[in-house]
Formats: structure tokens, sequence, C-alpha cells
């Protein structure tokens, strides 16, 4: 797989108005040095969609969740009294405990989660997932392109969980076990602030990635009709 064949394919199936996915990954020294993020990490999407990288640990993330779900730390013990009680995502804070438990947020043994645009690697080595943000146009050649080959239930899937869960701890989980399933999120009110209103985040893990490459020029995203419009009005 080549990065600069990945993008110059994506330009030519979207157009150049679209925008070009994010990619991260966990490494051991910092790709830049970076602030802290009070709140939500996303806030700092605005850096690395301007073509600027940001390396996230538990010193940087300043939301208590944002350090668990990216696995940087066990659970804060008032994560199910918060996410139950105040910010009301959940029925009781027994309900967000099952939810945790279902799914199983790894730890990492790394110092550094890493966000780029795509555009700024020169490999996908060590790539744990691309995160498109995407308009609901984007967002139908997406899933469809990742339908094309998988007629599993699950190829395209939305869960519950944080900004932070459906980006990076779906994605991990995923690649742990050599999984399929891509990811539609950003449904979030909590993450909602800091994309447009149009922005649902799509995520394909590199596991499942490894396969998408090499399907994308056979998808519908080339060479026919129906595309083709909603190519040209992505690109208007």
């Amino acid at each position: 797989m080549e990065v600069k064949v990945f993008i110059d394919n994506y330009r030519e199936a979207f157009g150049e108005k679209a925008e070009l996915p994010i990619v991260f990954w966990y490494s051991d020294i910092a790709l830049a040095d970076t602030e802290k993020i009070n709140g939500c990490f996303f806030k700092g999407l605005k850096t690395v969609r301007e073509g600027n990288p940001i390396s996230l640990n538990a010193e940087v993330i300043g939301c208590g969740g944002g350090k668990f779900y990216t696995g940087f730390t066990e659970m804060p013990e008032r994560v199910p009294n918060f996410v139950s009680l105040k910010e009301k995502y959940k029925k009781t804070p027994e309900m967000v405990v099952e939810f945790i438990e279902q799914l199983g947020v790894p730890l990492t043994n790394r110092k550094y989660l890493n966000f780029t645009r795509i555009d700024q690697v020169e490999t996908f080595d060590k790539v744990e997932g691309l995160l498109f943000l995407a308009t609901p146009d984007i967002l139908s050649g997406l899933t469809t392109w990742a339908y094309f080959d998988n007629n599993s239930e699950d190829a395209v899937t939305s869960m519950f969980g944080s900004g932070c869960s459906a980006v990076v701890t779906n994605v991990v989980v995923e690649n742990h076990k050599g999984g399929k399933r891509t990811f539609i999120g950003f449904f979030d009110p909590s993450v909602r602030p800091y994309v447009e209103a149009d922005i649902l985040s799509f995520v394909i893990p590199i596991s499942r990635f490894k396969e998408m490459y090499y399907t994308m020029r056979e998808s519908s995203l080339f060479d026919t009709h129906a595309w083709k419009k909603i190519r040209e009005r992505i690109n208007i």
C-alpha cells in the first residue's frame, strides 16, 4: 500500500474539495510538541486539519474520559456517574459500566497517540486507522465502498460512545482481532461543537483498510453515473 497512490485515488474519486483523511497511531516518540487540551481533545482537530500534527498523552489530554478511551489510564471512578447523571447519555451509571465492560478498552504501552493529515506521512506502517470527516455525500461514497466486498450486517456500524471511543477505541479493538468493521461516529453531543454541523466521522481500521485499499477503483466510486453526479455536487 502506498500513501501517494491512495491520495491520488481518493482525490480522483471524491474531488479536490473533499477533505483528506487523518491518520492516527501510537508511538514512543512524539510527532509534535502539543500543549494541554482542556476538555475534549478533538478541539485539536482544527490544527490537524490545517496540516499540523498533534501528539497526545495523559498529560496533554485534559478530559478523564479521553485519557481512558485512548488507553492511557484506567477508567476514572467518576466516569459512570458523570456520563449518566451529568451528561445524561445513559439512564444509570450501571449501564455505563456495562457498556465499558462490553467495549473492553485496551491500555496502551506506548507514550503518545499521534494525529496528522494523511499527506503528512510517507507510509501506512504503524497506522491504527484512517479518520474521515465526512459530509452526507462523502459518507455515502465511503460507506458504499465499505459495503462493496463485505455483506456482513456490521460492515458499517455505529455504536454508542464518546467521540474518542467512536474513533480510537473501536479502531484499536477491531485491529486487535483483525476485524472488518468500519465505524460512523461523532454523534456524541460533547464532540459536536468541534466539527461543522454537517460533519460525521467515518473510521476505517487498518485491518480493514488493507482490503479496501485494493477495492477502491473497482467500486462505484469510479466510472458510474450515480457517483459522478454526487462527486460533481461535492465539488461545487
